[in-house]
């Protein structure tokens, strides 16, 4: 099943509700913030162990008295098949592999994409959209105000990849309000009038 990457980001009350999250794209930043935010979430609601294994065929249950809710990190994606996807969802733990684009892994994305109990999260750099909307979330979260030549400003200069679209945005909140001019802005973020 297909998650889109943005509202992991913005819905506070995003339901980790899988066994698997599939996170691959071309644009780390993104992935490794959609990681950061499954794991932070799931956290947040048990006591889960964070393992990392090197392939699904590392993969060993053990059973523990405490620590019943596991996060497993699989740093590759070799191994995956139907098979073993069902292995898994049998599983005590939450799973989730982080893989750039290829043609080795479209078939693995196509099972995770057909399976109820797996999220499949394609990231890739930000569209004006969803700029728009994570702007808009982190104005509304700070309490800032803005004129719309600064907001326009922002939504069409500021970099598309999510790395960087945020840490723009976290320099903007170093400013007072009232110096949230259109000239500070672009001085403080180095935007020219040409690009």
């Amino acid at each position: 099943m297909k998650i889109d990457p943005v509202s992991i980001l913005l819905n506070e009350n995003f339901r980790i509700d899988k066994k698997i999250y599939f996170i691959s794209g071309n644009e780390k930043t993104l992935m490794h913030k959609i990681k950061a935010s499954i794991i932070g979430k799931y956290q947040e609601n048990t006591n889960a162990t964070i393992t990392n294994i090197d392939t699904i065929n590392d993969f060993v249950e053990e059973a523990g008295l405490f620590d019943d809710h596991k996060i497993y990190l699989v740093n590759t994606c070799k191994g995956i098949d139907e098979k073993n996807i069902e292995n898994i969802k049998n599983s005590h733990g939450v799973f989730i592999f982080v893989e750039e684009n290829s043609q080795k892994i479209k078939k693995i994305k196509s099972l995770i994409n057909k399976d109820r109990d797996s999220g499949l999260i394609d990231c890739y750099e930000l569209e004006r959209e969803s700029k728009i909307k994570i702007l808009k979330k982190f104005l509304s979260d700070k309490g800032l105000n803005i004129s719309q030549d600064v907001y326009w400003l922002l939504i069409d200069k500021l970099d598309s990849r999510y790395g960087f679209f945020e840490n723009s945005l976290n320099q903007i909140i170093e400013l007072d309000e009232k110096d949230l001019s259109l000239n500070n802005v672009k001085k403080l973020l180095t935007i020219t009038d040409t690009g």
